[in-house]
């Protein structure tokens, strides 16, 4: 099938309809009118109207094997068919398989499952919580977390994150959470009093910006908790599960966790979230500490189990690598020749962020025009999250849309400078004109 990649004629959307449509959800989410997908395959989505997308944004992470892989739909298809549900009051042995598949690729002995990354950083925080009230140190219940972070959308999670747009309203009172700046290591140690029971941090932020934690600040951090009894918490749940051409991001830095949270790419699609631990952590969560009604359930856990057998198979990982040095290198020539447009490339793996000149919003436009689907995050970026198994022919294209696109953007920006220029000269030509009469 021809695409065309820019330029092309789109359907026409009857607002009203749309709004009826959506009259019975919260509003709290504002997608674009259009596209509407159907269905999808690998890093392509269709819409309703015919159009073909480059999906380079993966549900936020979580597609990482792309639409409907092959062997996820005969995964989800056999297991549907024998067992969906039955609680933890029962032996779940998909669930025990893949628990010491995890252990045993990662730093963790025990592993709880959810159902989502939010879900998942709350086991942890209670996790940190539990361990030192064991210790019969209940005194120790504060937990520091990044200014700029997101870790989910729960009270807790938000209250972790502290970014006040999100709490305003939300989080009345004082939840047991401080934040520091990101990367600030004398500012963290200043927050740190006789209460501080651990620190939680995204070794990749993402909704702040893509933004990797530096080797020296990280290799600080496990210092600090070890000096001050403190355990490490990881939030991997978007920079996991192989986004970063690692299993899990930190593994980069040779650094372990006491706690990891995982989720989003872990299911490929299917909601499951994970929060890893050691035993002497795990331990401290005895029966009826915690628990979760779906989390774990075997259909959740057979597409699970698949999606890690594919990613830690031999040759997947340094492909992601590879894959993300090229990507990197046509995104650092896009930001070279259109300096007027974006500015720099951030990330690892195939988690990465192009810092934007102009508002992110209007490049996320032109790009969904150019049927090229990208994200948003702070620091004025646009975010690039293809899924894993994107093909390097699928990213040559996804930069030539790029390309036409900052093309464009750079052309109207001309324009408009240039346009500015001649009104200015226009008002200091009259200026003067009127100072010698």
């Amino acid at each position: 099938m021809t695409t065309s990649y820019y330029n092309h004629s789109k359907a026409s959307t009857d607002s009203e309809s749309i709004q009826e449509a959506r009259s019975h959800l919260w509003p709290t989410y504002a997608p674009p009118d259009s596209p509407v997908f159907s269905h999808g395959k690998g890093t392509e989505l269709y819409a309703e109207d015919g159009q073909v997308y480059l999906d380079f944004i993966s549900g936020i992470a979580v597609t990482n094997l792309g639409h409907c892989h092959p062997e996820l739909v005969k995964v989800v298809q056999e297991q549907a068919e024998k067992l969906w549900h039955l609680s933890n009051i029962s032996r779940i042995p998909q669930a025990e398989t893949l628990s010491k598949k995890l252990c045993d690729a990662s730093f963790a002995d025990a592993v709880f499952f959810s159902n989502s990354g939010a879900e998942a950083v709350e086991a942890g925080i209670k996790a940190i919580r539990g361990y030192h009230a064991k210790k019969n140190q209940k005194y120790k219940n504060r937990i520091i977390g990044f200014r700029g972070s997101f870790h989910g959308r729960t009270l807790g999670t938000i209250a972790a994150a502290g970014n006040p747009a999100h709490c305003q309203n939300f989080v009345p009172t004082d939840t047991g959470f401080d934040q520091a700046e990101w990367g600030n290591l004398s500012q963290l140690e200043d927050a740190i009093t006789e209460k501080t029971a651990g620190i939680l941090i995204e070794p990749i932020q993402g909704e702040g910006g893509i933004r990797p934690v530096e080797q020296e600040f990280l290799t600080a951090l496990r210092e600090l908790c070890n000096r001050n009894d403190l355990l490490l918490m990881f939030d991997e749940v978007q920079c996991g599960m192989g986004r970063s051409g690692y299993l899990f991001a930190h593994q980069k830095y040779n650094i372990q966790p006491d706690i990891l949270a995982s989720a989003k790419g872990l299911g490929g699609g299917f909601p499951v979230g994970a929060c890893l631990a050691t035993r002497e952590v795990s331990d401290a969560m005895s029966i009826g500490t915690h628990g979760s009604t779906f989390g774990g359930n075997p259909l959740a856990m057979a597409v699970a189990n698949k999606v890690l057998d594919i990613v830690l198979a031999e040759d997947f990982l340094p492909s992601v690598i590879e894959k993300s040095e090229k990507f990197k290198r046509l995104l650092d020539s896009l930001c070279a020749r259109y300096p007027t447009v974006v500015a720099n490339v951030y990330g690892e793996g195939l988690m990465l962020g192009v810092e934007c000149v102009l508002p992110n919003t209007e490049i996320l436009s032109l790009l969904r025009d150019g049927n090229l689907l990208v994200g948003k995050a702070g620091g004025n970026m646009i975010r690039l999250l293809p899924p894993l198994t994107v093909s390097e022919e699928e990213i040559d294209r996804a930069v030539l849309i790029m390309e036409e696109c900052f093309k464009k953007a750079s052309d109207g920006e001309q324009h408009l400078q240039e346009s500015l220029s001649t009104a200015n000269s226009q008002f200091h030509s009259a200026e003067n004109g009127g100072s010698q009469k």
